[in-house]
């Protein structure tokens, strides 16, 4: 019986201590990207994508030059394979997109600074809101600024 007892103990301590694990979130990042130039954009999904693989839910914000990313007609400095794996910037963000937690905004002044709509975006991105955004910053574990 005390055998028994035991094991029942070992094993509700297990089960809770595999729940208490499943409840603890992801830590956050976010990636800030307002670069235009294509090698650091995709060094900065390089390692927004490095973070999300060791358990990072990332958040990438694109303002300026950077949002062109975001576009379903980007330039083709964002589409344009880099060396050396011949993977775009913006291809790498889409894959990031996939991620489960995974979430690519615009700035919240890129559109109207274009004269579009969330139209020409790319399927998945959003457009920050300013607000949401900056409590988004408060709360990451971590941020990466390019």
């Amino acid at each position: 019986m005390k055998r028994v007892l035991t094991t029942l103990a070992a094993a509700a301590t297990l089960t809770c201590t595999g729940l208490v694990a499943q409840a603890e979130e992801a830590p956050s990042l976010v990636t800030i990207l307002t670069e235009d130039q294509p090698q650091t954009q995709l060094m900065a999904m390089v390692l927004t994508m490095q973070a999300a693989q060791q358990g990072a839910a990332p958040h990438i914000l694109l303002c300026g030059a950077a949002g062109d990313l975001a576009l379903k007609d980007a330039p083709e400095s964002a589409t344009a394979g880099q060396p050396p794996k011949d993977m775009s910037p913006q291809g790498l963000m889409q894959k990031i997109m996939t991620l489960p937690g995974a979430k690519v905004e615009v700035c919240a002044i890129y559109l109207p600074a274009l004269g579009q709509g969330p139209d020409v975006l790319l399927d998945g991105v959003g457009v920050a809101k300013p607000g949401e955004m900056a409590k988004a910053m408060m709360a990451a574990d971590a941020s990466m600024s390019f």
